[in-house]
């Protein structure tokens, strides 16, 4: 690891875990190497690693592609661990090849050719969408699993709605559009029907493409609830390209979904959409018909 690298790495783990984050971080290096030396597999380079964790290509004594993901945060780490496990059957996430929760660490197989899903032919793309839905929504929700997608809204409404009063955020998104967002989305929750076990988090970014295998999602939330969720993300990601009717229209048919929930889904999504193209940049042409779509 570089100087350079641990500059960067610094500063988004403070700031998502605080200054504690930079000990832990000047301590990756050496805990990186004992566990390559425990585990028997040669480090490589910092490889995607992002606001929680540290991740680094690695090569097992076999010559498998492997990933490192060091996390401060241990309880994340093993939920994480947790959820790649119970999706493990379908095939459809990376496998887990060696996990110490207490060190904040595990290996998972370096998915290849890994090209993300957002740079592979958009032809194509619907119909190994609902492939990979598929395989992911057959894998039954384990009994008494804690995580459901009201929780996760609950969670999202509350972390992002503080950021509503922001000037930059305030001109473009009323409060009244907020609340009218929350209101749509307790609608459909309230009416799901068929609910599945769902990846939780299955943006174009959380999906690569595996080769024979199809598309592999990372990083999953697992939570359970309407399998439409699953496929709004890739749908409102249509803003500025075909458009997001388009999508949906494309995508429902292609996943087997219901056309109409999955349009309802994509208003309640596209305000968080909007906040993030009003907070790191986006074409303007997208932010508009994110924000016609939720007037």
């Amino acid at each position: 690891m570089t100087e350079v690298d641990l500059e960067d790495l610094d500063t988004r783990l403070v700031g998502r875990f605080g200054s504690a984050a930079e000990g832990w971080l000047a301590g990756v290096p050496a805990l990186a190497e004992r566990l390559a030396s425990r585990w028997d597999f040669t480090l490589g380079e910092i490889f995607d690693s992002g606001a929680s964790s540290v991740v680094l290509r690695c090569r097992w004594t076999d010559g498998t592609p492997a990933v490192l993901k060091l996390s401060p945060d241990g309880p994340l780490l093993t939920k994480q661990l947790e959820m790649l496990r119970v999706f493990a059957p379908s095939g459809r996430v990376p496998a887990v090849l060696a996990a110490d929760a207490d060190a904040g660490a595990m290996v998972l197989e370096e998915i290849l050719p890994g090209t993300e899903a957002e740079n592979l032919p958009s032809a194509s793309l619907p119909g190994r969408w609902g492939e990979l839905l598929a395989a992911l929504h057959a894998v039954p929700p384990p009994e008494g699993w804690p995580w459901s997608l009201r929780g996760r809204f609950e969670e999202s409404f509350a972390r992002i709605g503080k950021r509503i009063t922001e000037p930059a955020i305030a001109a473009r998104i009323a409060p009244a559009t907020w609340r009218r967002t929350i209101e749509r989305c307790e609608k459909l929750l309230d009416t799901q029907t068929g609910v599945v076990l769902l990846h939780g988090d299955l943006h174009l970014g959380n999906v690569l493409d595996g080769g024979p295998r199809g598309l592999i999602a990372i990083d999953p939330k697992a939570c359970v609830g309407d399998p439409c969720f699953d496929a709004v993300d890739y749908v409102v990601s249509g803003a500025g390209h075909e458009g997001v009717e388009a999508r949906c229209r494309s995508v429902a048919n292609a996943c087997g979904l219901d056309g109409d929930r999955l349009s309802a889904w994509s208003r309640v999504v596209a305000p968080m959409f909007a906040i993030a193209h009003l907070t790191y940049g986006g074409p303007e042409q997208a932010l508009d018909e994110l924000l016609a779509l939720i007037s």
